[in-house]
């Protein structure tokens, strides 16, 4: 099972590797292909798994709490860690928590899922990605902007973050798609089929774009910092998601191991993009990234060889 589900995987990041090393597509075109997979393919996916279904099927309250509440007390365990103890700025200790706390879901979470659990692995990606965008990107926004102080109204940065994730594709779909189970609204059939296709889509290019996006990219330098950050995200965060699952009534085995592949998941690309953004050394967050990656995946391999 584990070569079956991990092979195509390898493989597509193999080919999105090979492309851009050879020069057969360049990085700029690799953004372009991540965009299209962020802003317009997995919105698809998620749309249609979520309006194809009764909300009974896919609001899940005991996950949804497991999953937020792990991932809050994370987040501000590392940032207190990397402010107080790492002394590093307001601003950096911020972005640094997310490392922490967040999953490629959108990614490789939605590869590897689909692959396990087929359709049904979008219910457990679109209440993480709910959890992610709403939770701790507003946090990381807020926290950061506030040690800039370029927002001395934390009030009103909090509603400019709200307003800016509203119009994200991704937190778009899933509330649509909530609100067309809820209201028990059809698509038309063209419709459906078009949107599924555009959704099948997502896993396959979001493979590639991460082969493609490893391509220059190396391990500079392993220290406290690193390690710390690193065990946060892949040793204690799927142990507490597991652990906290596991506690709570009615959840079934498919929702436990759902939930513990997600918080096994590498730190999202996105990162990176915050801590160029917050003017964070690329390599005091490449690093953590990069053997996140290797690392995840030989969480996830032992944890299929487990329980598949």
């Amino acid at each position: 099972m584990v070569l079956s589900v991990l092979l195509p995987i390898f493989i597509l990041i193999f080919l999105g590797y090979l492309s851009v090393k050879i020069n057969l597509i360049d990085k700029a075109q690799i953004s372009a292909l991540s965009a299209f997979v962020i802003r317009i393919s997995l919105p698809a996916l998620l749309f249609v798994a979520l309006a194809s279904k009764d909300l009974h099927e896919i609001w899940y309250p005991s996950y949804f709490f497991v999953y937020a509440t792990v991932s809050f007390l994370l987040y501000l365990t590392v940032f207190l860690v990397f402010y107080y103890f790492f002394k590093h700025r307001f601003s950096h200790a911020a972005v640094f928590a997310m490392g922490g706390a967040m999953s490629n879901t959108g990614f490789i979470g939605t590869a590897i899922l689909t692959l396990l659990m087929g359709n049904q692995a979008t219910v457990y990606i679109s209440l993480t990605l709910i959890v992610e965008n709403v939770i701790i990107v507003t946090m990381v926004l807020a926290l950061a902007e506030m040690g800039l102080q370029q927002q001395q109204n934390l009030g009103l940065l909090l509603r400019q973050t709200l307003l800016k994730l509203l119009k994200n594709p991704v937190i778009l779909s899933v509330i649509l798609g909530l609100s067309f189970a809820f209201f028990q609204i059809q698509l038309p059939t063209q419709l459906h089929q078009a949107l599924d296709l555009l959704g099948k889509t997502a896993s396959p290019i979001a493979l590639f774009v991460i082969g493609g996006g490893l391509v220059g990219l190396s391990i500079q330098k392993i220290d406290m910092e690193s390690v710390f950050l690193v065990f946060a995200k892949m040793i204690i965060m799927p142990l507490a998601v597991f652990t906290g699952l596991s506690w709570m009534p009615n959840v079934s085995q498919e929702m436990l191991y759902a939930g513990t592949i997600i918080a096994a998941l590498p730190m999202p690309a996105a990162f990176i993009i915050f801590s160029q953004a917050y003017q964070l050394q690329d390599q005091k967050t490449l690093t953590p990234l990069m053997i996140s990656t290797f690392l995840g995946f030989v969480i996830i391999s032992a944890l299929i060889a487990l329980w598949w």
